[in-house]
């Protein structure tokens, strides 16, 4: 039995794009469980009046934050596998057959990763989809660690890793797929179970995004060794360059096209995939992607700097359990 899960808070402007796209697929859910974590709009409303096209369960869990939302749904499921999606997305039509199929054909995979594209709509998300988020091509299938936009498991592979971890609001995710990974062995990968979503639509939504991710890795104590390098590049490395080409030779300033052509590579690269999924582009279009790629990047890069040490300190002050143990 395949039950499907999801979690809102106040998604009365996108939700009815995921709940048309659960009508759509190619096999159906034999359960949907979707939890509402107090939702002030129409969410809740709208979820409603899907009941009767679609085996939808609504729970609504005021307060709760989105690990401890999807938790309450995992928990509240009857199907043997679960399939974890987001709200503010849309499904493609085959989504869960594509991501369930392995879980059916070998009864010793746990868990199966889907991926996600962004479904952009206008040049400023293409630009920010260029520069954030990895083409397929780019996946390394024994180590990828899939979005709970688009993975499904074994509801009992779940309770043996102790679910998501309910301490924490950001980056929750990725400390489950680490605690899954431990608990149930090796992931597939499945390409082609995609879900599609709007990348942030402004540059302060986007800083605001990326300084909660790096919050959360602070909280979390994640990825410090990549953090580090980012400061010591900000704080030492670029400043040693600027002082060395004005006291010893102004050449040494080509190293900034070197750094930057480093950091730009992989964002430019997904460049023309993005801009021929979106129908193609004008000059115009061009221009700005290439334009607002290196402003993002450093934006984003900012965010990050800003947020971790501020998760850290909170890490410090409330000493939470450890994600292994908890």
């Amino acid at each position: 039995m395949i039950s499907l899960i999801a979690t809102v808070l106040n998604e009365g402007d996108n939700i009815r794009h995921l709940l048309e796209s659960i009508l759509r697929q190619t096999r159906s859910p034999a359960e949907i469980v979707i939890v509402d974590g107090g939702s002030t709009d129409d969410t809740a409303a709208i979820i409603r009046s899907y009941q009767e096209a679609l085996p939808l369960r609504l729970l609504v869990q005021a307060g709760c934050n989105i690990s401890q939302g999807r938790n309450r749904a995992i928990t509240a499921a009857a199907g043997d596998i679960i399939a974890v999606t987001d709200a503010g997305v849309r499904l493609s039509d085959d989504w869960l057959e594509k991501i369930t199929d392995p879980l059916l054909a070998d009864p010793e995979l746990n868990v199966v990763g889907g991926f996600f594209r962004a479904d952009t709509q206008t040049p400023f998300e293409i630009a920010l989809g260029a520069t954030t988020l990895p083409l397929e091509t780019e996946i390394k299938a024994e180590s990828f660690l899939p979005s709970s936009r688009s993975i499904a498991f074994r509801k009992a592979a779940a309770l043996q890793a102790g679910l998501y971890p309910e301490w924490l609001d950001y980056c929750e995710d990725l400390i489950f797929d680490l605690r899954l990974r431990d608990a149930a062995g090796p992931f597939a990968f499945e390409p082609a179970a995609l879900v599609y979503f709007r990348p942030r639509t402004a540059a302060r939504k986007y800083f605001r995004q990326y300084y909660f991710y790096a919050r959360g890795d602070g909280k979390a104590n994640l990825w410090f060794r990549r953090h580090l390098i980012r400061y010591l590049s900000y704080i030492v490395l670029l400043p040693a360059i600027l002082i060395a080409g004005a006291s010893i030779h102004p050449l040494l300033w080509a190293l900034y096209l070197v750094g930057g052509a480093i950091y730009l590579r992989a964002p430019y690269r997904r460049l023309p995939t993005l801009i021929s999924r979106a129908g193609g582009g004008s000059l115009r279009l061009w221009l700005y992607a290439i334009i607002a790629i290196p402003w993002l990047r450093f934006l984003g890069d900012q965010a990050k700097i800003v947020g971790y040490p501020i998760g850290w300190r909170w890490r410090l002050k409330h000493r939470p359990p450890s994600w292994r143990a908890d």
